[in-house]
């Protein structure tokens, strides 16, 4: 069996790695992917693996926008640290869902209902989670503005204005190009599909980073990137190493389209 790991925390997918080789030494890791763009380009250039392990919540998003870029040909097992989006769904149709730390128990059960899956059975998977999930339909337009409540206020926030956008566990700010912040009560999740690719990068887990807010990239030791912003920010903003293509190659396209 051939499979494929989409996660962005490294002590995850080597634990992930490992647990596989104990249960069935014949399992052939492919490669081990940080998100979803990096999936995206994978699928598109090396034949499908016979089953992918994916994080829901990845750097750059949430895993149900792969179904909005690619026509996946391969059943998924969805992991998750969130019991929240151990949703029904995953149970129907679905092969399973994992919470993590992921159990050796668990994590047999899965492949022992794989294995007993047919063609149809995976064939009617796979329709179902095109269908799955509003994020996996394709969007026709992006926001030009954020309402962010203030008091009794609902502030029109035009992206143009907008430096970054930082997440921790316990809030959400946007930073503004003129160095205000403002709390803003939804995920990164929920916020970087609604922003024109083009223009906003999800960095890592805590950024959204605007690319006209970026004045400076430095090659950091470890081969990550650290981005500078004109603004103070509440912690460095660093782009990891196995996703330093990725952003130069968005910076690039970015800047050719608006050029």
């Amino acid at each position: 069996m051939k499979v494929l790991i989409i996660e962005d925390e490294t002590t995850a997918s080597e634990n992930l790695v490992e647990m596989l080789k104990e249960i069935d030494p014949t399992i052939e890791v492919l490669h081990v992917l940080e998100s979803v763009q990096q999936t995206v380009r994978w699928l598109n250039t090396n034949p499908a693996p016979d089953l992918i392990f994916m994080d829901i919540h990845l750097s750059d998003g949430s895993a149900f926008t792969l179904f909005s870029q690619i026509d996946v040909q391969t059943p998924i097992v969805f992991t998750t640290a969130y019991d929240q989006y151990a949703l029904d769904a995953f149970a129907v149709n679905s092969i399973d869902y994992l919470l993590k730390p992921i159990k050796t128990v668990e994590l047999t059960r899965a492949l022992e209902k794989f294995k007993k899956w047919s063609n149809n059975d995976v064939i009617a998977y796979l329709e179902h989670m095109m269908k799955l999930h509003p994020e996996g339909q394709k969007q026709t337009a992006y926001k030009q503005a954020l309402l962010i409540p203030n008091k009794d206020k609902l502030l029109p926030i035009k992206t143009e204005d907008i430096a970054c956008i930082y997440s921790t566990d316990r809030k959400t700010q946007v930073y503004l190009k003129n160095k205000k912040v403002l709390d803003y009560n939804r995920s990164l999740d929920s916020i970087i599909g609604s922003l024109d690719p083009t223009l906003f990068f999800r960095a890592n887990k805590q950024y959204i980073v605007a690319r006209e807010s970026i004045t400076e990239i430095i090659i950091w030791f470890d081969s990550r990137l650290l981005l500078r912003l004109p603004i103070e920010l509440p912690e460095p903003l660093f782009i990891s190493k196995n996703r330093a293509a990725e952003f130069k190659n968005w910076m690039t396209r970015a800047q050719n389209i608006n050029s």
